[in-house]
């Protein structure tokens, strides 16, 4: 039985939720919360094993209490948020930087847009309980250097795909990057339909490159970042210029990294430089290895950094990893192919 508390100042939003996952009779709610003390204290007595927290609260909100939780008594946080206030969207990735694991949409009511019957609700539920968190400390990365090693080989394009935790990660790797980034960087983030703008917005002031949603038939461009859009899927054709489609979901999602990283394989060969991050499922694997034999670089994000060691595992699994290492670790390695490693920073 998955044990929830459910975290909003809201009486319909909690009677929404609850409701939505009464449809599960495996998950049980098991308190409320108005506020983030609230929400502090229930956690420590209840002990549930997932918590729906709302980000605007009276008295402490929910990026405080996410950190307060994370600090004492760690448990699998889901950010619920309104993807049509924008202030709020960008608080949720801050809660995302002090530790919760996901984001979900928030429902409006029994009869809203959101039903909160939406089976993404329950499978969020579901697979957030299974999450191993741990207390927020700062991580070390011993022994990075071995696994560094500068390669003279030609680059075209960066692709990166990233489920469950890539936020964070995507942000680590992407401030990174120097303004004179030489090729174009390409990114499938799996994450709630109505969240990605304001993802990027949360990411931009931290970076030098310009982030962008990919539009139909745009050039890429070094120095700008294109993210897949909502329930498109993000390829580039052989003419170096975005395509976006309908095409029906592979591994059950669209986008999908799968459909990134075959594409970018047929328009830049062995030009193309493959990355799987943080994130559920095996979206993506089978076309890393793909890459890997055709001579591509390829990074997977290692287990001790994953919020869900999912992807880059299968990957990994299958041979198609040339390294796996921190998101440190990667954002050093493209440096270095790239021939634009600094002299400090990243031990």
């Amino acid at each position: 039985m998955i044990r929830v508390l459910i975290v909003d100042d809201s009486p319909t939003v909690r009677d929404a939720l609850a409701y939505g996952l009464s449809k599960d009779p495996n998950i049980k709610v098991v308190g409320f919360a108005e506020n983030g003390e609230e929400a502090i204290n229930k956690v420590e007595t209840l002990r549930p094993d997932v918590v729906t927290m709302d980000i605007i609260m009276p008295g402490m909100d929910g990026i405080e209490a996410t950190r307060r939780i994370m600090e004492t008594a760690p448990v699998p946080i889901v950010i619920v948020s309104s993807c049509y206030n924008h202030e709020e969207v960008e608080l949720s990735y801050k809660a995302i930087m002090a530790g919760a694991v996901a984001i979900l949409p928030k429902p409006t009511g029994l009869g809203g847009p959101y039903c909160p019957t939406d089976p993404e609700l329950l499978k969020t539920i579901r697979l957030m309980a299974e999450v191993k968190v741990v207390k927020r400390t700062v991580r070390q990365t011993p022994q990075l250097q071995r696994t560094l090693r500068p390669i003279k080989q030609e680059l075209g394009i960066v692709a990166i795909g990233a489920s469950t935790g890539g936020p964070p990660v995507l942000q680590t790797i992407l401030s990174g990057l120097p303004e004179s980034f030489p090729v174009p960087v390409a990114v499938v983030q799996h994450i709630s339909p109505g969240f990605i703008e304001g993802m990027i917005r949360w990411l931009q002031p931290s970076c030098s490159l310009t982030l962008k949603i990919a539009t139909d038939r745009e050039e890429v461009r070094a120095g700008s970042v294109y993210f897949a859009p909502d329930m498109k899927h993000m390829g580039i054709d052989r003419s170096r210029r975005i395509l976006l489609t309908d095409a029906p979901p592979e591994h059950g999602v669209r986008p999908s990294v799968s459909f990134l990283f075959n594409s970018v394989l047929e328009a830049y060969g062995s030009r193309a430089m493959g990355i799987l991050l943080t994130g559920m499922g095996r979206d993506g694997a089978k076309e890393m290895l793909q890459m890997h034999k055709k001579g591509c670089i390829t990074m997977a994000q290692d287990e001790d950094t994953c919020v869900v060691f999912g992807m880059p595992k299968e990957a990994i699994r299958l041979g198609g990893v040339s390294h796996v290492l921190t998101p440190e670790g990667i954002l050093k390695q493209i440096l270095l192919y790239c021939g634009k490693q600094s002299n400090g920073g990243i031990e």
